[in-house]
């Protein structure tokens, strides 16, 4: 299967995706199965890029998709995720705690999928995909949240193990958010999981996890965020920054106190992540991070979505790429909106650019591209429609252009479906090479899609570098009830 290797040139980060829903994060919880759309093939040659999912360990990478909100056996908001196997043929299963081998059952307000990690956690060769179900009530502890583990093995995910949240009464939804990386450089993929609400702590669930929910070693970092009512980790993303061959933990924190933001980078380190030369980031709610220069250090990507706020106005929208070297980032970055010269439309109050964004190569040139959504944009008179933007890499190696940038929409050619009212076009978006020709496809989700059932959609990377897509996947599609607002497309596990 294709490992992690987010050490390499082309790595990048999982981009935890509780963006899209932070007003309602405190409340996600869980679901799962359904159906298989289509029946397996055999995996093209190609392998998949690096860091891509790979559950059934075929080459192929795989895609987990949530809908957090997902009516379940008439348990509301209890959750459900969509996995898509790669290959030439696509199929889809969907996974709830109703669903065989998922510990638990489906309770109202769980959020099974409000987000998720994948990672070979138990090192058997396949990718695992760790939930989180936010909501839960473990025993008397109400929406005390807990992470469950799906396996891989040749036949996909199956079965799971509940990992046991080390200190229920400190905090409120644990498993929101989470993140995979090997932070120690031991070859192993670790889990970090923080919390949605009450605490600032995040746990660091190191050497393993057996099938049986054991887990190896386990230590406590806590990121030196504002310390208010609400304050914690808001979004947690992995990538090695300085170059030591050991990922780096990032801290998207928030603090709804003071409307406080702080982004922070914890260097990895043999012990693990540490707070020993941590480093302030530019604001935002979303990070990535990826050697776009191909120094051999990983930049970070940063979305800062707000219009005005603790950095002062910020129509629409900026994307921050944060340069790395030996000593982690060191500051110099370059801002790019939707007013920056090549990036196609233009700033506008509520756009959200860079509100989701992901790292990959699209058109297969060895240099990374950067996908970046704007779900709050309107287009010709249609409010909220959306849309995504794909910024390619320099041809030189230099890093991210934004010459010849290209935005896509409902009304693009070969993009499913057309652009509707509060479609939220771009509520996540995620590069993988799913059908394994060596260029990263890129998935856009749609939460808001018919009344907020959501959809996502596949937009195949073609030769010339551009994206098209067939059909849309919709809650019909992978058994998904229409009841109440499942959001399909929240988010992507990354």
């Amino acid at each position: 299967m294709a490992k992690h290797k987010r050490t390499s040139p082309l790595a990048r980060s999982r981009r935890g995706r509780l963006a899209a829903a932070t007003a309602t994060a405190a409340a996600l919880t869980g679901g799962l199965l359904t159906l298989t759309a289509t029946t397996a093939t055999a995996a093209p040659a190609a392998a998949a890029q690096p860091d891509d999912a790979d559950f059934n360990g075929d080459g192929a990478a795989d895609l987990a998709t949530s809908a957090p909100h997902a009516n379940v056996g008439g348990k509301d908001k209890a959750g459900q995720v969509v996995v898509t196997y790669g290959g030439a043929e696509q199929r889809h299963v969907t996974y709830s705690q109703n669903s065989a081998g998922v510990p638990g059952t489906a309770e109202k307000g769980d959020f099974f999928g409000a987000d998720t990690a994948y990672g070979d956690f138990d090192s058997d060769g396949y990718d695992d995909l760790a939930v989180g179900a936010i909501g839960e009530d473990v025993g008397s502890d109400v929406d005390g949240g807990t992470v469950q583990v799906l396996w891989g093995s040749p036949s996909g995910l199956s079965g799971g193990s509940t990992i046991t949240d080390p200190r229920p009464t400190k905090h409120d939804g644990f498993g929101g958010p989470l993140q995979a990386g090997d932070f120690d450089g031991d070859g192993k993929d670790d889990l970090a999981v923080a919390a949605a609400s009450g605490a600032a702590t995040i746990d660091i669930f190191d050497g393993g996890i057996k099938r049986t929910g054991a887990t190896g070693d386990r230590y406590t970092v806590l990121p030196p965020i504002h310390s208010g009512e609400g304050a914690g980790a808001f979004n947690l993303h992995s990538g090695d920054v300085n170059g030591d061959g050991k990922d780096d933990l990032l801290v998207d924190g928030f603090s709804t106190a003071d409307d406080y933001n702080a982004n922070l980078w914890l260097p990895g380190s043999a012990n693990g992540v540490t707070t020993n030369g941590v480093q302030r980031l530019p604001a935002g709610y979303i990070t990535d991070v990826g050697d776009t220069d191909g120094d051999g250090y990983g930049d970070i990507i940063i979305g800062l979505t707000w219009d005005e706020g603790i950095q002062g106005a910020n129509k629409g929208g900026t994307v921050y790429v944060v340069k790395g070297n030996a000593n982690g980032p060191y500051g110099d970055s370059q801002a790019i909106t939707q007013d920056t010269a090549g990036v196609p439309g233009g700033s506008e109050k509520g756009d959200s650019f860079g509100a989701e964004l992901d790292l990959g190569d699209v058109n297969g040139d060895g240099h990374l591209d950067l996908v970046t959504s704007t779900p709050g944009e309107d287009l010709e008179g249609v409010t909220d429609a959306g849309s995504i933007t794909v910024i390619y890499g320099a041809a030189d190696g230099s890093g991210l252009s934004t010459a010849g940038s290209v935005l896509y929409s409902q009304n693009s050619p070969g993009v499913p479906n057309s652009n509707e009212q509060n479609d939220f076009f771009g509520s996540d978006v995620h590069i993988d090479d799913l059908n394994a020709d060596g260029r990263g496809d890129v998935s856009v989700g749609a939460s808001g899609e018919n009344g907020s059932n959501g959809a996502f959609y596949v937009l195949d990377a073609l030769p010339d570098g551009t994206l098209a897509g067939t059909t849309g996947v919709y809650t019909s599609t992978v058994g998904i009830s229409g009841t109440g607002t499942p959001r399909l497309g929240n988010n992507f596990a990354d």
